[in-house]
């Protein structure tokens, strides 16, 4: 009985064995490098990289190939070395140099700020957070084999805090980049790595979850930024424009910001998701700007002052004080007000009661401007869109046909 006994756990322990290697077999080869050119095509004009930085398909698992060595590792550590090894030298080091004014009221240069950034396009396009570079006079771009490079800005994007850049590396120079993935399909739970250069500590790698999706977060302009990802990865001072990666080694956002009272990790991580970066790399690349779609009218913010004031029903939503002349909102029948009054302490301005009230996009509440810009952040010129209304007393809907906006202003 003994001897069936030791026989049987044998058998089991090399069945399993099997089974492990023959999963990984059968994974496929990641296509990290299938977007690798040569640097002699790298003059070309820049749309003819916007297939390459387009949301990648669902891909196979990274294959593993398990050596005598590794044994001693688990399954996720083989899982996390291979993500490393697939990604590292894809994720760069960004410095900045900013101009400033010394005590004979001279400029000066000095150090600014630092963070990370991903390579996406092998002729040197860079992806990373607009307020890494921000206010920044020269920008160096450091990569994995020590060298550095000076970069320039080829677009930014307030509204989604993603901003593009370029270096031109010597001819013959392979880059190693990354894809996007699919941000669109994530779950909460879902394991997530982050690379980057937290404190200056070159392509620090951190792992955690998926801690939740969809967060509207506002960042430092002001600006609500909607589907943010929440992740527990660790991430610091310097990890702002890194990837967070999945388990296969995509891109499903770009790390922005975390939350904190002490400046440090705690454990609250935000990224902006994929699906909306490129999304705005795509139209930096190839409008220097981000296409959005507006409604052609002057809006207030309301609140209880103006509410009390003008002795409406409601003190929120968004106030149609004026409106351009044949312009969407006018022909979509919306209106403005008639009533001039001067507004504000600091800086009064005359605005003009009576208008219309946006209450609401698409049956997505407005609360604030900052929900009306951010329900129209993913909006193209051409799209309709419809607009309640508070009027009256009563709700009304119009349909608009959004309109191409004069210039990369609100």
């Amino acid at each position: 009985m003994i001897r069936t006994a030791v026989i049987s756990a044998a058998s089991a322990i090399l069945l399993t064995s099997i089974v492990f290697i023959t999963i990984n077999k059968k994974t496929a080869k990641p296509s990290n490098e299938q977007n690798i050119q040569e640097q002699g095509t790298q003059e070309q004009n820049s749309d003819s990289s916007m297939s390459e930085l387009v949301p990648a398909e669902e891909s196979s698992a990274i294959p593993i190939e398990v050596k005598s060595g590794d044994l001693k590792y688990s399954y996720d550590e083989l899982q996390n070395i291979s993500v490393y090894d697939l990604c590292n030298e894809s994720v760069v080091n960004i410095n900045t140099q900013v101009t400033g004014v010394n005590w004979f009221l001279e400029p000066v240069v000095e150090n600014g700020g630092s963070g990370s950034g991903s390579i996406i396009d092998s002729r040197g396009y860079v992806v990373t957070n607009v307020h890494v570079i921000n206010g920044a006079s020269k920008i160096y771009i450091s990569l994995s084999d020590g060298t550095q490079y000076e970069g320039f800005v080829v677009g930014t994007d307030i509204e989604s805090d993603i901003a593009v850049l370029k270096f031109t590396p010597p001819a013959g120079t392979v880059l190693k980049t990354i894809s996007f993935g699919d941000s669109d399909n994530l779950k909460v739970g879902q394991k997530v790595i982050a690379i980057g250069n937290p404190f200056g500590l070159e392509r620090t790698m951190t792992t955690g979850i998926v801690s939740g999706l969809g967060r509207p977060i506002q960042n430092s302009n002001n600006t609500i930024i909607r589907n943010m990802i929440q992740t527990d990865a660790s991430i610091n001072p310097g990890n702002s424009g890194g990837p967070l990666l999945d388990s296969n080694g995509r891109m499903i956002g770009i790390n922005t910001m975390i939350y904190s009272s002490s400046g440090n990790s705690a454990g609250v991580g935000f990224a902006v998701p994929a699906s909306t970066a490129a999304r705005v790399v795509n139209d930096l690349l190839e409008y220097g700007k981000v296409r959005r779609g507006i409604i052609q009218a002057n809006l207030v913010q309301l609140n209880n002052a103006i509410a009390n004031y003008a002795r409406l029903d409601i003190n929120y939503g968004v106030l149609v004080s004026q409106i351009t002349q044949n312009g969407n909102a006018e022909k979509a029948g919306i209106k403005a007000g008639t009533q001039p009054v001067r507004y504000g302490t600091r800086n009064p301005r005359t605005i003009y009661l009576g208008g219309d009230i946006i209450i609401a996009i698409n049956k997505d509440k407005v609360a604030s401007l900052a929900d009306y810009f951010s329900l129209l952040e993913d909006k193209r010129p051409g799209e309709t869109v419809t607009v309640t209304v508070r009027r009256n007393g009563k709700n009304l809907q119009f349909p608009v046909k959004l309109e191409e906006p004069q210039n990369n202003s609100r």
